[in-house]
């Protein structure tokens, strides 16, 4: 059976790497487009779905893997900066906040007639950094193209003082959750994913424990 990872996402290719299973990555067509008005939960879950169905014509057999990624602060829903101006704004007000990260993921067949959605939440709090801090990490230009304005696998992760929730969720991808939806549906991963936990390998897991 082959798995299609819908994303073009490098953080995503990594972290499902580490299950240790054989997948394909096709770039999704669909586009999501945040809406902010409506619970960043069911952006996430509808993003991840799309993402998943819209490969689905062209791997009709295949399992589809589709994931996405919002911030909450408060209502307010927070998805990638347009540029680095609007960086500075987001960053500026999630400093010395906490703030909610939303991961969705689904799992889809044609074949098999499934959809699976779930989601995972990590509560993030961000340290109350200077002027100083924030100019140094804007022009690292990691910013652009991530959630909340931030890489917290990359240097953005000396602006986060804690989290509470599945590491793995904040970068991008819940293992632990990929790992039993793909149990669930027929495709068991060849590694240990309890070990994979207690090893953290990916950068800066070891320090934001879970």
């Amino acid at each position: 059976m082959r798995l299609i990872l819908a994303s073009t996402s490098p953080r995503r290719n990594e972290l499902l790497t580490l299950l240790g299973l054989p997948f394909e990555v096709m770039a999704p067509p669909f586009v999501e487009q945040v809406m902010p008005q409506l619970p960043a939960d069911r952006q996430v879950s509808e993003f991840a779905e799309g993402k998943a169905r819209s490969c689905m014509s062209q791997y009709p057999d295949a399992l589809i893997l589709g994931s996405d990624t919002l911030i909450s602060l408060g209502s307010e829903v927070l998805g990638k900066p347009r540029n680095l101006t609007d960086a500075d704004v987001m960053l500026r007000r999630l400093a010395g906040q906490t703030h909610t990260i939303f991961t969705g993921v689904a799992l889809v067949s044609h074949a098999r007639g499934f959809c699976d959605v779930r989601v995972a939440t990590v509560l993030v709090t961000m340290r109350a950094f200077d002027e100083e801090a924030l100019a140094t990490y804007l022009r690292t230009g990691e910013s652009l193209g991530k959630a909340g304005a931030y890489s917290i696998q990359e240097a953005g992760g000396a602006l986060i003082d804690r989290i509470e929730g599945d590491y793995t969720a904040a970068v991008g991808l819940p293992l632990r959750m990929v790992a039993d939806m793909l149990r669930r549906r027929g495709m068991p991963c060849p590694v240990d994913v309890d070990r994979l936990y207690a090893l953290r390998p990916y950068p800066n897991w070891a320090r934001f424990g879970s």
